[in-house]
């Protein structure tokens, strides 16, 4: 762990262990009462790895913890985001409509666990236990899209995204395969600037717009460092320009759809 400060998925892993110590079970006995495997408990104790709800109830039943690890997962999943993004995913959760322009990368809550994975490491710039983390927030995130009433949720990619090899091409092939999915339910729609479309107004950088339900717009960028979040007028028109913009260079949802599924085929 560095010497640094223990994150709360290492205090969880490390809980875990002395509680599996405390009852004299190895790893691969606890594995076995939880029907988990061994490399899977190593990783969690280590804290190289986010468990899943099923596998904190197991273990809390095995090791009569009394609910300890269900709680501590709690605290692991409310630390998952950094804290300069928290603010974005607040206004995330209420928002009535999502505008999302991305010239890179499929924008996170349309990402496969896998794409997500390997954009987060491919950068080789987290360590893996902040890697396990991102990917949980990004990977809860994305329940808003699947909750009773979701937000509207526009995208414009630039067609580079889909060009892009991030990982393997089976990974390629299967988030295509999710993006056509998802744009199948009607609050969800994906459009394309196609690369003849040449220079445009989303080349300065991805950004987000949410519509509150009080009918306010906020504007999420994302720089190196860290997001920048603002609900000043002057930003947000700004942004919305850009977008119109962007909205009109874009191929319309069927044909982006189509686009999708032809360039999938040179992933096979």
């Amino acid at each position: 762990m560095g010497g640094g400060a223990m994150s709360t998925l290492e205090f969880l892993g490390a809980e875990l262990r002395r509680a599996r110590k405390e009852v004299g079970l190895s790893q691969e006995e606890l594995a076995q009462r939880i029907s988990y495997s061994s490399s899977l408990v190593g990783m969690v104790e280590i804290g190289h790895r986010t468990p899943s709800q099923d596998f904190i109830a197991r273990a809390d039943a095995a090791l009569a913890a009394g609910g300890l690890f269900e709680r501590l997962l709690a605290l692991v999943r409310a630390d998952a985001a950094p804290p300069w993004f928290r603010e974005w995913i607040s206004v995330e959760r209420e928002a009535t409509l999502i505008r999302w322009f991305e010239p890179s990368l499929v924008p996170g809550l349309l990402q496969t666990e896998a794409y997500a994975l390997a954009v987060l490491r491919g950068g080789r710039m987290l360590r893996e236990t902040e890697v396990e983390q991102r990917i949980t927030s990004r990977m809860e995130r994305q329940a808003v899209l699947r909750r009773e009433t979701p937000p509207e949720f526009v995208a414009v990619i630039d067609e580079a995204v889909l060009r892009r090899a991030v990982g393997e091409p089976a990974l390629m092939v299967e988030q295509f395969e999710h993006l056509l999915r998802l744009t199948e339910q009607p609050h969800v729609t994906l459009h394309v600037v196609p690369a003849d479309a040449g220079m445009h107004a989303g080349l300065a950088g991805a950004f987000i717009l949410a519509r509150t339900p009080e009918g306010g717009e906020v504007a999420h960028l994302d720089t190196p460092l860290r997001a920048h979040v603002t609900d000043r007028p002057d930003d947000v028109d700004s942004l919305q320009h850009r977008w119109e913009s962007l909205r009109g260079e874009a191929l319309p949802r069927r044909a982006s759809r189509e686009l999708i599924r032809e360039l999938a085929k040179s992933w096979t």
